[in-house]
């Protein structure tokens, strides 16, 4: 998969260049302490490596190409604290690249091969590609920008280019083996919903029900791919609401949302459920509305869908029903009770890469998370599925964990 990935790559690449691309280190945090290292996607895309430090340089010339790593070797004092990382052979097995050479041997091998000494085997490089992913204007520069103004500033010829809008379209289509990983985080992540549900109780904290999904998470050896929302009550209407530290109230909805991270693919998925087991007629009315925007939302998407025509489309489902509830009294004013966008793509991050302003197509995976919420009835719900786009429809690859409100007040009386 991975050198599949890589000639993709290099097909988009003009003879005569070099792509160099950075695994990422952890910051420091406090002291001698870091922050948890997080692979840069991209680079795992290309490579299958979950290692810091590591930078994957691919060649390029008319008639030869070539793809080298360069990974850090751990001091042997250092690998009686921290572990031992990745030998050359076993990173050359899962990355499948041509040769692997030490993380410090980088400038050394690349100044060789920007030598007119050298051009005879892939030609003079004339153009560099980088992986360029500028947030902000205030971002601090990344690994890759600062490679780059190396770069020129030593190799004033070189054309620099970013690969990085490509890589997200790349990304956005999965191949059978991603749906595949993709299909198992979803299915631990319904493990631990349904733990939730069966544990649910009022009087007690956010956490305390919340440490139930992670202790599936963790009797399944995956982590999870975000910070998990656990808000009961109004909580619930805040979206990012993390604190997770208030009581549970009796007669109260508590809203999931909630991922698995399995061999760096996520899932992401939201349920709503009554912790008394019973939703009371007014959380009904609002639940069933949200559900049939889910539902009715899942079953319109195809390739060729714009996201544009996907978010109009749950949005109007809601407003509808609240103007036919009477809590408001114009379609206009919806986004006084949902002020969220209807999904994101899915892959390797929550919100993955790919380009919106296309229509959706064959492979890519969508989450449908429409919500609604109501601060003055300490109202929040969300229903959130995951859902692969095939030639001509889609799988919702989460339709396993239950949501119909018959079926989740039947699990928690039997539970």
């Amino acid at each position: 998969m991975y050198i599949k990935n890589r000639n993709d790559v290099l097909k988009q690449m003009d003879n005569q260049s070099f792509a160099c691309f950075f695994s990422g280190k952890s910051p420091v945090r406090t002291g001698d302490q870091t922050y948890p290292f997080e692979v840069n996607k991209n680079f795992y895309y290309l490579t299958g490596i979950d290692q810091e430090n590591v930078a994957l340089v691919m060649f390029k010339g008319a008639n030869i190409q070539r793809s080298f790593l360069f990974l850090e070797v751990t001091d042997p004092q250092m690998a009686l604290w921290v572990g031992e990382g990745l030998s050359k052979v076993e990173a050359k097995q899962i990355s499948g690249v041509d040769e692997v050479f030490d993380r410090k041997d980088l400038n050394s091998v690349l100044s060789r091969f920007l030598q007119d000494s050298r051009a005879a085997i892939f030609g003079p490089m004339n153009y560099l590609y980088l992986d360029l992913d500028r947030r902000s204007i205030e971002s601090p520069d990344t690994e890759s920008e600062k490679f780059g103004n190396d770069m020129k500033r030593l190799y004033p010829h070189l054309l620099i280019g970013s690969l990085h809008p490509y890589l997200g379209e790349l990304r956005s289509i999965k191949n059978d083996q991603e749906v595949n990983i993709t299909k198992e985080a979803i299915e631990i992540t319904r493990k631990g919903i349904e733990s939730l549900m069966t544990h649910a109780k009022a009087s007690i904290k956010e956490y305390q029900l919340e440490a139930y999904y992670h202790f599936v998470l963790n009797s399944n050896g995956v982590t999870p791919s975000f910070n998990t929302i656990a808000a009961s009550g109004k909580n619930a209407t805040v979206l990012h609401y993390e604190n997770n530290d208030a009581v549970i109230e009796n007669d109260s909805l508590i809203l999931f949302d909630l991922g698995v991270r399995k061999d760096q693919y996520c899932s992401d998925i939201s349920r709503t459920f009554p912790v008394s087991g019973v939703f009371t007629p007014r959380q009904k009315a609002y639940y069933e509305l949200v559900l049939e925007a889910n539902k009715k939302s899942i079953e319109m998407l195809k390739p060729g869908v714009t996201f544009q025509q996907f978010n109009e489309f749950g949005k109007q489902i809601l407003a509808k029903g609240l103007v036919k509830m009477g809590k408001i009294n114009d379609e206009s004013e919806v986004t006084k009770y949902y002020y969220h966008s209807l999904g994101h793509f899915l892959g390797l991050d929550v919100h993955d890469v790919g380009n919106y302003t296309k229509p959706f197509e064959k492979g890519q995976i969508l989450t449908v998370e429409p919500g609604l919420y109501i601060a003055d009835e300490k109202i929040g719900i969300r229903i959130e599925d995951n859902i692969l786009l095939t030639e001509d429809g889609h799988i919702n690859l989460s339709e396993s964990i239950i949501k119909e409100v018959c079926d989740i007040e039947n699990f928690m009386k039997k539970h």
